[in-house]
């Protein structure tokens, strides 16, 4: 206990300066509670306002995929690199080392399998397992047009209402619904409603035509799944072209760890995405790292 007989009166008390009220650095955030911008701003870079997430979850429906086989080989090493982890506990807990300070957003819907219906999902991990995890946002997939478009909606409402009690960012995942075409119109319609509903980000695909409408008519931050196996050069372009249009990040996986050198590769992201890095010469910093 401080010593009561040399208590002093405060002197600085800055009555020139008004007490900052300065909004948060991150789009449609400014009034969520500390505990929940402090976990955002774990996922997202304050400097750049920007992430760069390395996403291998894709084990939980499609199994052993390509770049997957093992993941304390292919991916562990590809951690140092990444701002955030996009993963399912089971592979956390079984192949990447505890004493990793990189952030997780952690998968938290499942129940289906690519022998089934995609959309067929439900609430996988409760948000208990989440906080034991440390993790920094839970992820579930909402499918808008799909066949089960109203229960993958419950599950996203599921996270965001047991995240809010507990201070725990939600992230939308937006699936493709059969029915719909992939393009601005789609994607723009999912991530509105996956916001509308209070998701505190949204990842969605990157489109040739009009994204800069779907991030602009999305209030909360937009990432970009990589979607499937592009070049090198390509993947670089994708997503340089998606952070000029608004995005706020890239969720990469196919495209960084089925990469012919997956370290320089997700360098060559990084470089993109926090520093606007031109394809050509994000492309060139690549080649100069491979091998």
């Amino acid at each position: 206990m401080a010593d009561l007989d040399d208590i002093k009166d405060g002197k600085d008390f800055g009555l020139d300066r008004p007490a900052d009220t300065s909004s948060f650095f991150l789009k449609g955030s400014a009034h969520l509670d500390w505990g929940m911008k402090n976990r955002l701003s774990r996922i997202f870079n304050p400097k750049t306002g920007r992430t760069v997430m390395l996403a291998f979850d894709h084990g939980y429906f499609q199994g052993p995929t390509t770049g997957l086989e093992r993941i304390d080989l292919n991916i562990a090493p590809l951690a140092d690199y990444a701002d955030v982890l996009m993963a399912t506990r089971g592979a956390m807990r079984s192949s990447i080392s505890p004493t990793t300070q990189k952030p997780l957003v952690l998968r938290a819907s499942g129940g289906n399998s690519i022998l089934g219906d995609l959309s067929e999902e439900t609430v996988a991990v409760d948000i208990e397992d989440g906080l034991r995890m440390n993790a920094v946002a839970m992820a579930a997939q909402v499918y808008i047009g799909g066949t089960y478009q109203h229960q993958s909606i419950k599950n996203v409402l599921k996270l965001i209402d047991t995240g809010m009690r507990y201070g725990m960012p939600t992230l939308a995942v937006t699936g493709v619904g059969k029915d719909m075409a992939r393009d601005a119109r789609y994607f723009g319609l999912a991530s509105r409603i996956a916001a509308e509903i209070g998701a505190h980000y949204v990842k969605t695909y990157f489109v040739e035509e009009g994204f800069e409408r779907v991030t602009a008519g999305c209030p909360v931050p937009i990432v970009i799944a990589g979607g499937k196996k592009l070049p090198e050069r390509d993947a670089l372009d994708m997503a340089y072209r998606a952070i000029d249009q608004g995005a706020s990040g890239v969720d990469m996986g196919r495209n960084i760890f089925q990469a012919e050198d997956p370290v320089a590769m997700i360098q060559a992201v990084s470089k993109v995405v926090h520093e606007l890095e031109k394809p050509d010469k994000a492309f060139q910093l690549y080649n100069d790292l491979k091998g």
